[in-house]
């Protein structure tokens, strides 16, 4: 018999972006709390809502042998999980929240129906949650457990002391046995024609942008051995035969002698398996660095840039520079790793120049593929905090998400489209120049119009 339902927010069915997109990896928070629970004698039930359905989410908590629940939330998962609160309450489960969301909002996520939540990592909180849920007495106290928020029984918010972070060895690898994981790969493969799948070699970053949310991990940063890192990758080579792995852990190079202690112990089990990664560029400057990571398998590495302006790239509080960002680009290219680029409209007091400055900085730095974003104050961050007399709620709260929060002197989504058109077509044009003039002046014409318009955006809400 099960002990607790463990799942998440996430319905691919009800997605269409992600649809397009079709890069599903396993819910891995779930799955390290569920191998950690079995550790210690628990049988959690992970209930992977990725491939189904609400109607089949909402049959397997009528039909499941328990009445404790464990949702992990994200800022886009929120009204997903508000719905699948509605549904276990009326199935009278206990309904625990983790992740950085409800971390984030907590009285927000227990007035809309969950009992308790887990604020920080999760897995030894839940264990000790497990035990007290387990003696079946009314009137239950919490107060002991650290890392809680949760009504008492005035209906009182009672919030616990935080808890210390676990030695990350002492954590079990997570139980991709339990969910389909060859599914993941098969989808990956139907669309991408190559199948990848994630894991992850540390918790935490200690660096302070300010826009990022630390909720979870803080700025705690933890790294597994390597040697057990190798042994996991390994297992997972001869269990599922990937082609690929995905590091998500928030900076993979955070630590150089780290990678090249890793790197020997992939070589010592003979495992070469091209990878991404997400790096930043100050950790991207060591020349011999760049070479190990390519003779790992590094395929592709992925760089926060956020702008190009060093004026906001300071203000960001990032710690880098944009000659920096071009440095890390132009070394991965001389090591046959691909870059991928991360921009960020929108922060704080930028203009029209600095939208142009990071235009260049693009062109120049040629990147093999980038991203765009604006950003969204997520609750708790040093942004947030810089914005809130100027925050704009969402009307419903429960409908919505932190992307959803405007900001009263955030420019329209007209204007960073156009400064979207403008970068994508300034690209083009540098990148046709050559072999067809022609094409390259079209692009040219059209970077030409996105700016136009985006100036005059710019210009009609400076002159109010």
């Amino acid at each position: 018999m099960a002990d607790i339902v463990l799942t998440h927010g996430f319905f691919l069915d009800e997605d269409k972006i992600e649809q397009q997109i079709m890069c599903p990896y396993p819910p891995l928070g779930i799955l390290y709390i569920s191998n950690f629970l079995r550790k210690y004698g628990w049988n959690p039930f992970i209930l992977d809502t990725t491939f189904i359905t609400r109607t089949e989410f909402e049959s397997a908590l009528k039909s499941a042998e328990c009445r404790i629940l464990g949702i992990y939330t994200t800022h886009v998962t929120r009204s997903s999980v508000i719905r699948q609160i509605r549904f276990a309450r009326s199935l009278n489960y206990t309904i625990i929240l983790g992740g950085p969301d409800s971390a984030n909002y907590q009285n927000e996520y227990l007035e809309h129906g969950a009992d308790i939540i887990i604020i920080g990592e999760g897995e030894a909180a839940l264990k000790e949650l497990l035990e007290r849920l387990n003696k079946k007495i009314s009137h239950i106290n919490f107060e002991d457990i650290k890392g809680l928020a949760y009504h008492n029984i005035e209906g009182k918010i009672v919030k616990t002391r935080m808890r210390t972070y676990l030695d990350i060895d002492s954590i079990p690898w997570p139980d991709r046995e339990s969910i389909d994981t060859k599914r993941y790969l098969d989808a990956w493969e139907k669309h991408h024609g190559y199948s990848s799948i994630n894991v992850i070699t540390s918790r935490g970053c200690r660096f302070g942008c300010r826009w990022c949310s630390h909720a979870v991990f803080g700025n705690n940063f933890r790294r597994r051995d390597p040697a057990d890192c190798a042994k996991e990758i390994k297992w997972i080579s001869e269990k599922y035969n990937p082609d690929q792995l995905y590091f998500a852990d928030d900076v993979f190079t955070m630590d150089s002698d780290w990678i090249f202690r890793f790197s020997n112990e992939l070589k010592l089990r003979n495992i070469r398996i091209p990878f991404e990664a997400i790096s930043r560029a100050d950790m991207m400057q060591n020349v011999e660095l760049v070479k190990e990571l390519a003779l790992m398998g590094c395929r592709r590495i992925w760089i926060g840039s956020e702008s190009g302006s060093n004026r906001i790239l300071k203000k960001m509080r990032r710690g880098v520079t944009s000659e920096q960002i071009k440095t890390a680009i132009e070394l991965s290219r001389q090591n046959k790793i691909q870059t991928g680029m991360f921009i960020m409209w929108g922060y704080e007091d930028e203009t029209p120049e600095d939208i142009e400055i990071t235009i260049n900085h693009v062109i120049k730095s040629q990147p093999d593929i980038f991203f765009t974003t604006t950003v969204h104050p997520i609750k708790n961050t040093p942004y947030y905090n810089d914005v809130r007399h100027k925050i704009i709620p969402p009307a419903n709260w429960a409908c919505s998400n932190d992307k959803s929060i405007r900001v009263k002197d955030q420019k329209p989504p007209a204007y960073y489209e156009a400064a979207n058109n403008w970068l994508r077509n300034a690209v083009k044009a540098n990148q046709s120049v050559d072999e067809s003039p022609e094409e390259s002046a079209s692009f040219s014409r059209e970077a030409e119009e996105a700016r136009k318009q985006l100036m005059g955006i710019w210009d009609e809400l400076t002159t109010r």
